[in-house]
């Protein structure tokens, strides 16, 4: 490492004592010879951020010219559904030349930038900000001629997978009221799933997609198509946690013998060490996570949302106390993981890699592995309480799904059926099917999905 200089502007607010208050609360001092030449390298560093600071951005320009942001909005009641299911309404026409999401209408999640709306990300610690520029996916979609009519709502800063938890409101399960919907896509997968859009757009880090679209019911659009010399493995450990309800168990189960049909070979398959995925998940989201809110995530070259970190960062004791529990749960363990454990994040990180390359020896003989995607189905919305009893209509829902996010295996939800809720058997809530693949195997997920789709209405099973 070299350093660039040791000239020191006039203006610069390193004092003497500075460099020992840094070290201080990691237990670590310096000599107090050594103290004026750090003084001095410390006070070129902060000369190096001002420097950094005055210069200009650097964004792409949205061509809006092409594709002008028409009507933006926040919606009234009048235009709501399925409780708060939108976070800002408008209309971007997609290319007129057409392409393959010509006539598609699609939302995305409030999260994804769209320049000149203004984004929630499903809190309300800080006023919205608004973007300056497109996401790449904005931009692919409206060059497909996809044709873009709004934000949908999601989660309080994507940390949940209920859908209670978002200042904007509450999003309904299309199928019964006061059920969740999922999180933290909830919103599009509420409106997804009750064709008010064709086509939605979310993100997953933990199963925030899958959630979503087992306990609302989302499906692909069904096409014809066998499984001749397809091999289908039932994950074992995927139906055995105490979590898994009995009832999903045995739905899944059902469905699983039914690609026999198709022409698949179904077994039976074991991983004991899928079981440690949550854990695993939960050390690198923490830690990961917790860097992201504190604006000190490094290490890669991507474009960064500059006008958002400014609107949130840095964080007050006013802003902290407005957060959803989960949020606050996330900053605190990353602290404390980050403290307690300094060499956890790097050993995570290994053996994550460990359990990522025996599912790949499992696919070397398995075209796809299935299991349910949730434990249980949709519960009812939790309450704004006491932590635990904030965040327990989510504890659980990611045994399944955490762990290809840390692996990074393809992994999509069909519904498969009805079950009863918990709390009332007379209501009937979709259960959902995961089928994963092998790495960059998304084509043959998806054939799985439309295989089984395109021969069974899951609507009418129970």
């Amino acid at each position: 490492m070299s350093v660039l200089t040791t000239n020191i502007s006039q203006t610069n607010s390193i004092r003497p004592g500075d460099v020992e208050a840094l070290l201080a609360p990691l237990g670590l001092t310096i000599s107090p010879r050594e103290s004026s030449d750090f003084h001095t390298l410390l006070a070129t560093a902060h000369d190096c951020a001002e420097n950094v600071l005055a210069l200009p951005d650097y964004q792409p320009v949205s061509n809006q010219r092409k594709y002008p942001r028409e009507n933006v909005r926040r919606c009234g009641p009048d235009e709501q559904v399925l409780g708060q299911a939108w976070a800002t309404k408008f209309l971007i026409r997609g290319n007129p030349d057409g392409g393959p999401l010509a006539g598609k209408s699609v939302s995305l999640k409030d999260v994804i930038a769209v320049a000149g709306v203004p984004q929630f990300q499903g809190s309300d610690i800080t006023p919205a900000w608004t973007p300056i520029t497109d996401a790449t996916v904005v931009t692919r979609i409206l060059e497909a001629g996809g044709t873009i009519v709004g934000t949908s709502t999601c989660e309080n800063y994507c940390h949940s997978t209920s859908s209670f938890t978002s200042a904007q409101g509450t999003v309904e399960n299309p199928h019964a009221t006061g059920y969740s919907a999922g999180g933290s896509t909830s919103g599009g997968a509420a409106l997804v799933t009750a064709g008010l859009v064709d086509i939605t757009i979310g993100g997953d880090q933990g199963g925030s997609i899958r959630v979503p679209a087992a306990l609302c019911g989302s499906a692909l659009q069904q096409s014809s198509g066998r499984l001749n010399g397809f091999k289908i493995g039932i994950l074992k450990e995927g139906f055995e946690h105490t979590l898994v309800d009995p009832g999903v168990k045995t739905l899944v189960l059902s469905a699983t013998r039914k690609f026999a049909d198709l022409g698949a070979t179904v077994e039976e398959v074991s991983l004991p060490d899928h079981l440690h995925g949550p854990a695993l998940w939960t050390i690198l989201a923490r830690i990961a996570g917790t860097q992201t809110l504190l604006g000190q995530n490094t290490g890669r070259r991507i474009l960064c949302m500059t006008e958002a970190e400014q609107n949130r960062l840095p964080w007050t004791n006013q802003g902290f106390q407005k957060a959803f529990p989960s949020t606050k749960n996330a900053i605190i363990n990353g602290l404390y993981l980050m403290s307690r454990f300094p060499n956890i994040y790097g050993k995570a990180l290994n053996v994550g890699r460990q359990v990522s390359d025996k599912y790949q020896e499992l696919f070397q003989k398995f075209d796809a592995l299935v299991m349910p995607t949730t434990p249980v189905v949709a519960p009812r919305h939790g309450s704004r309480g006491l932590p635990l009893e904030s965040l327990q209509p989510s504890m659980g829902m990611t045994i399944n799904t955490a762990v290809f996010n840390v692996t990074g295996h393809p992994a999509m939800s069909i519904p498969i059926g009805f079950a009863p809720a918990k709390d009332h058997e007379r209501v009937m809530l979709p259960v959902g099917m995961q089928i994963v693949g092998g790495l960059w195997q998304e084509e043959k997920v998806l054939r799985v999905g439309h295989g089984w789709e395109s021969h069974y209405d899951w609507r009418k099973v129970q």
